[in-house]
This record gives structure tokens, sequence and C-alpha cells, in this order.
């Protein structure tokens, strides 16, 4: 048969979707914000570990429904580490090559993950390196660049078909207020967010999407701004968000709101919220979580109840050399003190200071 290895590829990634559980929605304890419930869905318990997990899923159906992967396509990404990692155990699945451009500075523990799986890591020295390489690359070797910054936003079904949103809704079905206020979300490919901003649209529900950049990335800078054209010469501390350039799967038009975090209230809420919940989470998941407890803190002093989601990314494993690094922190990222003591304010009062 013409398609008999990409029917067989297809059944192989749906096989494993179907032995995959969905991922679990905590609900944190926080006494101060009475009336106010927020929601991580922690999607740390991938098979791969992360968010990106369902993305390169997404990915390879898409390229295999399109024709771009074949029995002997290398497939090469250029990636921060997490979505690699989530595709070199797709490609273990089928058998392929696996090659994961990133910055040499992408965590230790991806490195060894996305090695684990049988893919091999291609260093470059600055993020805005791994487009014009994975390019590259690709021609080589006469393989398949997946570019998840640009396809991230069109792999995805958002109308449902158990995507993230879909799945976020249902499972407050039986909460005190199972219609959020807020879902929030942090971008790397921009991707998850569109899946978000369309469904609540589609489904014409009364949800806001607000999007949390850190610094050093252009994302919020387009948001306000309008110009898809604008990039920078730093890249992003919180490792998985933020890009120097408006990747193409990022959609302005779906989002309610947006904000800049410090990257020091990012690692500080990833900090606090280990004390919460008795686990380590990424960082990705502190800026995430400081968005939510900026709009709970304000719906607090405005006397508003309702419900608010955010994502746990993935595990602070992965980061222990070094997010969980005192002396990695003190060289790269800062003075925690005054987040800390905003963060303990909030548990006290319910207002961030």
């Amino acid at each position: 048969m013409k398609n008999s290895w990409v029917n067989q590829a297809i059944a192989i990634i749906e096989a494993d979707y179907q032995r995959s559980a969905d991922t679990h929605l905590i609900k944190l304890d926080i006494p101060s914000l009475a009336g106010i419930d927020i929601y991580l869905k922690d999607e740390s318990t991938h098979p791969t570990g992360s968010l990106k997990h369902r993305l390169a899923r997404s990915l390879f159906l898409y390229a295999l429904c399109n024709g771009w992967i074949n029995e002997r396509t290398s497939v090469i990404e250029s990636s921060s580490g997490s979505t690699a990692v989530s595709e070199a155990y797709f490609a273990r699945l089928l058998g392929l090559p696996f090659i994961a451009v990133m910055p040499r500075s992408t965590a230790k523990k991806k490195v060894q993950q996305i090695e684990f799986y049988g893919g091999r890591c291609h260093f470059v020295d600055h993020s805005s390196e791994i487009y014009a390489e994975s390019e590259r690359l690709a021609t080589e070797l006469d393989g398949h660049y997946m570019d998840q910054f640009t396809y991230a936003e069109r792999a995805t079904d958002w109308r449902g078909n158990n995507n993230i949103a879909n799945s976020i809704f249902e499972q407050m079905a039986k909460e005190p207020h199972p219609i959020p206020q807020w879902i929030v979300m942090s971008p790397g490919t921009g991707g998850t967010s569109a899946t978000i901003g369309r469904y609540i649209r589609y489904q014409q529900l009364e949800t806001q999407l607000c999007v949390v950049d850190p610094e050093n990335s252009v994302f919020f800078d387009y948001f306000t701004q309008g110009d898809s054209k604008i990039t920078s010469t730093k890249g992003s501390k919180i490792e998985g968000i933020g890009r120097p350039r408006a990747e193409p799967s990022f959609i302005p038009g779906v989002i309610d709101h947006m904000e800049k975090i410090d990257d020091t209230a990012s690692i500080a809420t990833m900090y606090w919220l280990e004390q919460l919940i008795g686990r380590k989470a990424g960082p990705s998941t502190g800026t995430n979580l400081y968005g939510v407890l900026m709009l709970a803190s304000k719906m607090h002093a405005e006397g508003r109840k309702g419900s608010l989601v955010t994502l746990l990314c993935d595990s602070g494993e992965r980061y222990l050399d070094t997010y969980y690094n005192n002396e990695w922190i003190d060289s790269n990222i800062g003075d925690l003190q005054a987040y800390q003591k905003s963060l303990e304010n909030l548990s006290q009062t319910g207002q961030l200071l």
C-alpha cells in the first residue's frame, strides 16, 4: 500500500495516546484568598514530563498526514529542551533519527533525556541561531525540520478533540466556579495560548485569557505595540518560554490581557509553590502562577469570587543544577527577597505588595 508506513506510524502514536491518562487538575489551598479558587493543570505527568508532550504528538501527526515524514526521514527540531525531549520520544516510537538544535545553556537533565530517547543534541551559542541551523541541518540531511514555532498553532485541533482547553473545562465542571474567570498561560511557541483562546471563543465562554511573558521576550511588546517584526538581542532566562522574536504561532488576537513578569518573581513563586504542594515545578510554572496571583490579588481587593486556572508545565527535577541552585540563581537571576516578601504577604492577607 502507498501509505502503509504512514498508516502504521499514525496507529503507533494513537495507541500510545490511548494508553495515556489525562493530567490532573490540582486545587491550591490558599486560605487568604477565600472564595477565589486557583487550579494547576499538572502537565508534568505526561510520559515525557511536560506540557510539550501534547505538542510533540500533534506535530508528528500533522507532519505524517501532510506527507512530510516517511520511514527514512531524519527529524530536526529547534527547541530550548522540553519539546525536543517529547519529540525524541515520538521519533523513537517510529524508529526515526532525531536531532535537537538548542542553546548550550539548556538544562543538562533535558539533554540527558533527549539522548535517553535516542536523540542527538546539536548546540548553538544563542537562542536566535536555532532556526537557521535547524533549516541547514534539514537540508543537509534531506530531513524534515518540524518547526514548532511555526506549526504549533496549526497542528492542534482547537475546537475540541481532547485538547488542553477542552480537558480543563471538563475537569472544572463540578467545581464551585466551573467557568474560570481567567486562564493564564506563558508563551513558548504561542501554540497553547492560541488553542486555549480559540477554544474559549468557539465555545462562547466568559473566561478571559491572560498571557504572561518573561523578561527578554518580545511577545508582550508585540501584543502591546502590534509590531510583528520586533526582536531582542537577549534570550529569556526562564527556560522554555519567551522568545527573541514574535513566533508565527503566537496569535495576539485571541488574548484578552498580557503581563510582563520579572524573572525574580517567577523564581520566587516557583519556590513558594513548592512549600504549598510539596513538589518542585519548573520556572515557567512560576511565571504562570505569579500572573494568576496578580489577578487573584486584584479580585480579592475588589471583593470578587471565582476561579483561575494555569499550567504546571514541567517538573523542577529537570532544573536542580540551575533554578534550584542558589549560586546559579545569584549569578543569573538575582535577589528574590522583594517578591518572597510579597508572596508571604499574599499568604497572610490575600494581597501582593
